[in-house]
Order: structure tokens, then sequence, then C-alpha cells
């Protein structure tokens, strides 16, 4: 085993929630549903939260949401899905004080402006639409 092996970590198998899939096995329909669930795996391997904190508060998400999650994984199920989980995440990140809801609000319409400024398969430059940039997105 080399020394790069030997440094990453590897979760138990138990320690990531596991996922919601379609027939073909298809967990995520848009790559921004798979990064939000990146980003809370890591935050909880950076110890964060703890996943029973995380169970609580995606629970309350869920709750809140008239969109139907019972029945087949779909398209449309996946996406409320995931912005519940995208809700529940920035939760806690405001919880742990990682970042207060204005700066969620900057990030979250920064995002937004680089997403619909960008041409259909080019990459995302979501740098240049933050208000610090001095780009098109300024408010």
């Amino acid at each position: 085993m080399s020394p790069s092996e030997q440094s990453v970590p590897t979760p138990p198998a138990k320690a990531v929630p596991s996922l919601p899939v379609d027939a073909d096995r298809q967990a995520f329909f848009e790559p921004w549903q798979a990064k939000a669930f990146a980003l809370t795996v890591s935050l909880n391997q950076a110890g964060l939260f703890a996943w029973n904190e995380w169970t609580e508060v995606f629970a309350a998400a869920l709750a809140t949401t008239d969109a139907p999650m019972a029945g087949a994984w779909t398209e449309a199920s996946a996406r409320a899905y995931y912005l519940c989980w995208l809700e529940a995440l920035e939760r806690l990140i405001a919880r742990h004080g990682m970042a207060d809801a204005a700066t969620l609000k900057t990030v979250a319409e920064a995002w937004k402006r680089a997403a619909e400024a960008t041409p259909h398969g080019a990459p995302i430059r979501y740098e240049a639409h933050l208000p610090e940039s001095g780009g098109p997105g300024r408010p």
C-alpha cells in the first residue's frame, strides 16, 4: 500500500446515508444534487455535525414540502428531495456558524446568476458572479 493510500480515511459503509435510486440505480438527476450530497458527507466527515443531527434537520425540511416523495424515484421527486436536502444543509451551516443567512443568500444568488449566464454545456464560472468580483453579479 502506498503512503497516499494510507493517508485517505475510508468511512465505514454505514457512516454514509443510503440514497434513493430509480430502476437504473440513478441517484442524481442534476449535478447540483450530487454536489449537495458530497458537501454534506464532507462536512460530516470534517466533524461539523453528526448524522443523527442531519437526520433531524433533514426530516424537518422534508416535512415542509408538499412534493410527493413516495413512489418511484423520478427527476421531479429527486429535485424536491434535494431541495429539502439543500435547505437542511443550509440550516446546519448557519446553526454551526459557518455562514449566516445573508452570506448563504448572496452565494445562492451569485450561483443563480452564473447558471443563467452560462451557455448549456459550458462550465459555470460562479466566481465571476460574486459581488466582490466586480462582475455582472454586483448588487
